[in-house]
């Protein structure tokens, strides 16, 4: 057996075998580390997000997310935050709505106070309250990898559910419109694909809540897709109007059309001869 081990085989195999060894234990020991960085990383970020969370959101959504009622009234000051995830997060704080500026029939959109590490923070520190809505990936909402016919399909298929559920507020091209008790619809072209998506996922306000039941991803990508189509497309009628509809148009009409008639009679009746029968010779 010595005159073995001498032998340089031997020794190269000795060799093999140690760095299988040692690459086997890596392999099993290396994975579960990365994950306890991860679940540190998690912890510290959700961290930030409450010590956020608390100089910010907790007068009005209490300092666990219970939300908030008026000791008078009992009227809600700020609803509760446990499952609205972190989607909801994104969209209120991303778009500038919260914190809220000063209560009002609807909450409008401004620039964001926080940054996006600080956003980022505090939709961990939501979503850890309960479980809801994760913010979507780009590629949940975006056509890259499709073919163009199969963009077009995307396309017409958006348009066809946006026309189906979202005029009745939007209007047919996404410029908003009013609402009952002081509230309104937002213009939602020219606004982020991730802001669309979440507030479809989520609904904010008076927005019903369109779920992965209700609308399939593929669908709200779809319903992006068509309102995105909207910025290039050539409008056909002349002056847009704002893209109000029937109401604007209508305005116009009376303002503009009838208006004017009415001034040219007016017109017309002024300059027109008159003459009287005491003044006609016999």
């Amino acid at each position: 057996m010595s005159r073995h081990r001498r032998r340089p085989l031997a020794g190269l195999l000795v060799l093999l075998l140690g760095l299988l060894l040692t690459g086997t234990v890596y392999a099993a020991f290396s994975p579960s580390s990365a994950t306890a960085g991860a679940a540190e990383s998690d912890t510290e970020q959700i961290a930030k997000g409450r010590q956020l969370f608390l100089v910010g959101c907790a007068f009005c959504h209490g300092q666990n997310g219970e939300g908030v009622r008026a000791q008078r009234d009992g009227n809600i000051i700020g609803p509760p935050l446990v499952g609205v995830g972190a989607a909801a997060v994104d969209f209120q704080v991303g778009t500038g709505r919260m914190p809220m500026a000063q209560p009002g029939a609807q909450v409008k959109a401004k620039a964001p106070v926080y940054n996006a590490d600080e956003i980022a923070a505090l939709a961990a520190y939501v979503a850890s309250l309960g479980p809801g809505p994760a913010i979507p990936d780009a590629g949940d909402y975006s056509l890259e990898g499709l073919s163009d016919q199969e963009r077009e399909e995307a396309i017409v298929r958006g348009g066809q559910i946006f026309l189906t559920n979202c005029t009745a507020c939007h209007n047919f091209e996404g410029s908003g419109g009013a609402m009952p008790r002081g509230g309104y619809a937002p213009k939602i072209r020219g606004v982020e694909p991730r802001y669309i998506y979440e507030a479809m996922l989520t609904g904010p306000q008076s927005m019903d809540v369109f779920s992965n039941g209700n609308l399939s991803p593929d669908e709200k990508r779809d319903v992006i897709a068509y309102l995105q189509s909207l910025e290039n497309q050539p409008n056909y009628g002349g002056f847009g109007l704002g893209g109000l509809g029937p109401v604007s148009e209508g305005l116009a009409a009376w303002l503009l059309g009838i208006g004017a008639c009415v001034g040219f009679a007016v017109w017309i009746a002024a300059h027109t001869t008159r003459t009287s029968k005491g003044n006609v010779s016999a």
